[in-house]
Order: C-alpha cells, then sequence, then structure tokens
C-alpha cells in the first residue's frame, strides 16, 4: 500500500489500510486514520492529524509552516476531519500560535490549487474551487461554496449555505445564505443552494425578508437598528441563524449590490417560495 519511492518518518502514525503514492513524503508528526489515499509528490508535515477516508491528489502540500513572520517555529497543528478531497497542488498551513488550530471538518472538497491559510476554520461539505484563496482567521460555515479565483481577506466569516461567485473579493463578513458578487458586495439569496438543502418556501420568503432589511435598509441606519428591525418582524431558525451572524459581525457586512456605486443587477432574489 505503500510505494517503495515513498518517504516516510518511522515516527508518523500510519494506519494499515493507508495508500501511498510514489516520491510522497510523511513527516514523524503526521499521522493518517483509515483509508486515506495519498497519492505521488504529496508532502504532509508538521503536527497534522487527519482523519478517515481523505484523498490527497497530486502535489498537495498539507500542515507546512504558516506564511506569517511572527511565527517562530513553534509546534502548531492542523486538524483535518474525515472523507475530504483535495485536487492537484491545494495547500493548507498549521496554525501560527499554540493557542488555536487550523481545522477543517469532514466532506469537504478543495479543487486544484485553492489554498487555506493558517488558524482558518472551514465546516462540513464546503466547496472550494479552482484558484480559491482562503486567508489566515477565515471562518467558512457550512456548505459554502468558492467559486474559482475567490479571495477571502483574514480574519473574514463565511456564513453557512453562502456562495460566491467566480473571481469575487471580500474583506467584510458574507451573511449566511447569500450570494457574493464583484468586491464586498451581495446580490440576493442563494436560492438554488437553499432548494437544494432543503429549505422551505416559508423560510426562503422569511430570509427574503431579512435579507432586504438588514441589506437593503436605509442607507443612514446603523446595522444595530436593521438588526432590531429584521428580529422584530422576521422569524424561524433560519432567520435567526442570519440574524446572529450579523450581529457577532466585527468587520461589517458585505453590502447588497444596489447600495453600491454598481447599480442593482438582475440577481437571484426573485424567489416567491
Amino acid at each position: 500500500m505503500i510505494h517503495p519511492s515513498a518517504i516516510i518518518d518511522p515516527r508518523a502514525s500510519i494506519e494499515v489500510s493507508v495508500e501511498i503514492g510514489p516520491l510522497s513524503i510523511i513527516d514523524g508528526d503526521v499521522s493518517l486514520d483509515a483509508g486515506c489515499v495519498v497519492g505521488p509528490h504529496v508532502h504532509i508535515t508538521g503536527h497534522t492529524r487527519i482523519g478517515k477516508g481523505n484523498r490527497f491528489h497530486t502535489g498537495c502540500v498539507i500542515g507546512d509552516a504558516p506564511q506569517d513572520l511572527r511565527y517562530q517555529g513553534e509546534p502548531t497543528r492542523l486538524i483535518i476531519g474525515d472523507h475530504n478531497v483535495f485536487r492537484e497542488y491545494t495547500t493548507l498551513h498549521r496554525s501560527n500560535s499554540m493557542k488555536e488550530d487550523t481545522v477543517v471538518g469532514s466532506h469537504n472538497f478543495f479543487m486544484a490549487n485553492s489554498h487555506v491559510g493558517h488558524n482558518a476554520v472551514v465546516g462540513d461539505h464546503v466547496i472550494l474551487a479552482n484558484g480559491a484563496l482562503i486567508a489566515g482567521h477565515v471562518s467558512l460555515g457550512d456548505r459554502a461554496f468558492i467559486s474559482g479565483n475567490c479571495l477571502i481577506h483574514q480574519f473574514v466569516r463565511v456564513g453557512t449555505l453562502a456562495l460566491m461567485q467566480g473571481g469575487s473579493a471580500i474583506s467584510k463578513d458574507l451573511l449566511p445564505f447569500t450570494i457574493a458578487r464583484g468586491q464586498n458586495a451581495t446580490c440576493g439569496l442563494n436560492i438554488v443552494g437553499l432548494r437544494r438543502a432543503g429549505f422551505s418556501s416559508e423560510d426562503r420568503l422569511a430570509l427574503k425578508l431579512a435579507y432586504r432589511l438588514l441589506q437593503r435598509g436605509h442607507k443612514r441606519s446603523s446595522l444595530k437598528q436593521r438588526i432590531e428591525l429584521a428580529e422584530s418582524q422576521c422569524a424561524g431558525d433560519a432567520v435567526r441563524i442570519m440574524i446572529e451572524f450579523a450581529k457577532q459581525s466585527r468587520r461589517g457586512l458585505c453590502a447588497d449590490y444596489s447600495q453600491t456605486n454598481h447599480g442593482d443587477p438582475a440577481g437571484d432574489d426573485t424567489d416567491q417560495g
């Protein structure tokens, strides 16, 4: 199951069913659980804990040192859950501090040349398309979809079931269930994602109203005022998730496209239930 040209540190913890391809390198502080498949030319290093059934394609670099000038070689960690797919040349870095880890959940799909920076937290069922770049300390909620060549600034939060259109760039928080377009802008709800996830028409209509109150309210009203208005007029579990996310924002929220200088595009916020 291990190619003779692979280099495996004898201190590494490798479950017997793990497959390791030619010219891959597994360093000593790595653990790989059952059913993992490591392709050719993969390097897994650092204090990296990897769960069951993960697949690493050609050229991945997993668990290398954080790209942070303040990092001084501490034995920081990368924790990976189960059944993730890492396509060609994906890179994930361990954290820059012993106080927290870089954490990846389960059932995620990282496409070619995607990157997850130090101290990031990735939920479950997340998709990063080709060339998506996630900076340090970013948080990605469950079922987020980050399209090709998207950029996410450090410390930004992306809510559950949010979607970023290809080439988008954000340095502010992206509300759950919404779509990012361009730079720090949203263009409505991720209606297709909501339907696929089984959200009812009542849930979608409630989210639509909450979105409009939070994102398309009067420009002179504060975020706190818009949150209070949404709380008074909207109900449901999904709405509570959106409002709670808005309450916890420290960087501010991506603004609706109609509130920027770009105008109001024909978007996905046309669902009638």
